[in-house]
C-alpha cells in the first residue's frame, strides 16, 4: 500500500523495463517485449487487431507505448495483468498526473519555464509533467486493451477502467453535425480545456521568415502557410508529387493515408524553384526536401523541428510547425474569400466543426482597435437647445 501511495504522490518512478520493437512482421509492426526481451503476447495479440483493424503503423506504436508503462506499473506492483482492478489504474492516473514527463527534458537551454505563458507569442509552453490529454489517451489504451480480451473470454470480468453510461447514451446515436454534448466524464479521466487554435500574426511572422537561413526553410514556410499541410505531410512530398501547371502538390494526408492534392500559393512555387536551382533536383521517387550538411538525405521532421527552434531561441517566441497550419486556416477562414466548406476541403478536416474553430478573433490580432477603443476620448453629454441650464442641472444632476 505503501508503494501505491508513493507512485501517485509522484514520489516513486516506473522501472524502465521493457521497450517497444519494430516487429519481424506486419501484423503487428510493433511488439512490447518485458525486460528479458521476452514478447509480452497478450500485448502483440491486441496490436495486432488493431494492425488488422486498418490502423496506421504510427497509432499502434503510441497503442504499445501506452500499454509498455501500463506492464511497467503490473511489474512493479507485482499484479497479474488479467487480475487488476480498478485500483491499478487509480495508481496509473494518480502516477501520470505527478510524475515529470521524460520528453520535456528535450527543450533547449533558455527557453521558457515550464508551463509560463510566453509573452511574445501568447502561448504556453508545456508543462513538466503529463498533459491531460496524454492521461486520458493512457486510460483509453488500457480500456480498449481490455475491451478486445473480454471479448475472447480472458483477462477480468469488468474492465479495469471506468466508464461513463452517460457518455455513451449520449454519444450513441449524435449525428457529426451536431454540437458536442456536455456529459459527465467517467471516474479517473482528467479535465482537458478547449484552446482556440494557435496562429501566427501577421506583425509577427515577417520576423519569422526572415529568420530562415535559406531557400530550402524558406520555401517550406511558403508551403505551410499557404497550403495548410501538416509538417510530415509536405517533408514527404517527392519529387513526382509537385504539379507546377496546377499549382499544387500532393501529399500523403494523415486521415485517409492517400495522395491527396494540396494546394499553395504562386509565391511558394516561387521559392521551390529557387531552392532547387540552387540544391539541384532529387532523383525520381526521391523525396523533395533534403538536408544540407553532408550526405544528401531526407530532410526528417526533427530537423525541421530544430530550425524552428533556432528561430524561436532569436526571437525569444515558442512557434511550432503545427502553429504553422493554424495560421494557414485561420488566414482562409478569416479572409473573407474563401467558405467554410472550401476551407474545410482544402485543410482536410473530417468535421465542419473543426473548421469553424478558427473562425474567431484574437486579441493579439487586433491590438490596434483595442488601442483606439482604450485611446478614444470620454463621450460629451449634450443636450437639445432651448432648455435652462439650472433646469438642466436640476433635472439630471450637475
Amino acid at each position: 500500500m505503501e508503494l501505491r501511495h508513493e507512485l501517485m504522490e509522484g514520489r516513486a518512478e516506473l522501472p524502465r523495463v521493457g521497450a517497444v520493437f519494430p516487429a519481424r512482421g506486419v501484423h503487428p509492426p510493433y511488439v512490447v517485449v518485458n525486460a528479458y526481451d521476452d514478447e509480452v503476447e497478450p500485448v502483440t495479440t491486441y496490436l495486432r487487431d488493431l494492425a488488422l483493424n486498418d490502423c496506421s503503423d504510427l497509432t499502434v506504436r503510441s497503442y504499445g507505448y501506452g500499454l509498455l508503462r501500463w506492464f511497467r506499473l503490473l511489474w512493479l506492483l507485482g499484479v497479474p495483468w488479467e487480475k487488476a482492478t480498478e485500483a491499478e489504474v487509480a495508481v496509473l492516473a494518480g502516477w501520470l498526473r505527478t510524475a515529470a514527463n521524460p520528453q520535456r527534458r528535450r527543450s533547449v537551454a533558455g527557453g521558457g519555464a515550464a508551463g509560463a505563458v510566453n509573452l511574445r507569442t501568447g502561448k504556453q509552453s508545456l508543462r513538466a509533467g503529463y498533459a491531460p490529454r496524454t492521461i486520458n489517451h493512457s486510460l483509453s489504451v488500457v480500456s480498449g486493451f481490455y475491451e478486445f480480451h473480454a471479448h475472447q473470454g480472458a483477462g477480468p470480468v469488468v474492465n479495469p477502467v471506468p466508464v461513463s453510461p452517460q457518455r455513451r447514451r449520449a454519444l450513441a446515436h449524435r449525428s457529426p453535425l451536431e454540437p458536442y454534448p456536455v456529459v459527465g466524464r467517467a471516474r479517473l479521466r482528467q479535465k482537458v480545456a478547449d484552446r482556440p487554435p494557435r496562429s501566427v500574426p501577421d506583425r509577427l511572422w515577417d520576423e519569422l521568415f526572415e529568420q530562415m537561413g535559406c531557400e530550402r526553410d524558406r520555401a517550406l514556410l511558403e508551403f505551410y502557410v499557404s497550403s495548410g499541410a501538416r509538417a510530415v505531410e509536405l517533408l514527404g512530398v517527392g519529387v513526382d508529387d509537385v504539379d507546377w501547371a496546377g499549382q499544387r502538390v500532393y501529399v500523403i494526408s494523415k486521415g485517409t493515408r492517400e495522395r491527396e492534392a494540396v494546394p499553395a500559393s504562386p509565391q511558394a512555387f516561387v521559392r521551390l524553384a529557387h531552392y532547387l536551382d540552387e540544391a539541384g533536383t532529387p532523383p525520381r521517387g526521391e523525396p523533395l526536401w533534403r538536408t544540407r550538411r553532408g550526405a544528401s538525405r531526407p530532410l526528417s521532421y526533427w530537423a525541421m523541428r530544430r530550425v524552428m527552434q533556432r528561430a524561436n531561441e532569436v526571437l525569444g517566441t515558442n512557434w511550432t510547425l503545427h502553429d504553422l497550419r493554424h495560421t494557414a486556416a485561420s488566414r482562409m477562414a478569416n479572409g473573407g474569400t474563401l467558405t467554410p466548406v472550401e476551407v474545410q476541403a482544402i485543410m482536410r478536416h473530417a468535421n465542419i466543426q473543426t473548421t469553424s474553430r478558427y473562425l474567431t478573433a484574437r486579441v493579439e490580432e487586433i491590438f490596434d482597435k483595442l488601442t483606439e477603443h482604450y485611446t478614444a476620448p470620454k463621450p460629451q453629454t449634450t443636450y437639445p437647445t432651448g432648455y435652462a441650464a439650472e433646469d438642466i442641472k436640476a433635472v439630471f444632476g450637475g
